[in-house]
């Protein structure tokens, strides 16, 4: 597919420089670079730290009882005197 981008000035030439020094067309340089980026995004919303999450599972209803407490508590008013 054509198409046409806008890319700053010392961006292109420093891509086509780029693509030059590789032996390769700007065109091919400028796929790769974008089929790159692309494969990194999808790999940057893999969250490791998620993977300790569930073993945090059975905290879940301790949480919702003192979450429960909490809002009792707030929810007695004192008056004033």
């Amino acid at each position: 597919m054509k198409t046409t981008l806008e890319i700053p000035d010392t961006t292109f030439r420093k891509a086509k420089a780029t693509a030059g020094a590789l032996g390769i067309p700007l065109r091919e340089f400028v796929t790769q670079a974008v089929e790159e980026k692309l494969s990194h995004n999808i790999k940057s919303q893999h969250k490791p730290w998620l993977e300790c999450a569930g073993e945090l599972a059975h905290l879940h209803k301790e949480t919702i009882r003192i979450q429960k407490l909490i809002e009792e508590e707030f929810e007695q008013i004192e008056h004033e005197d």
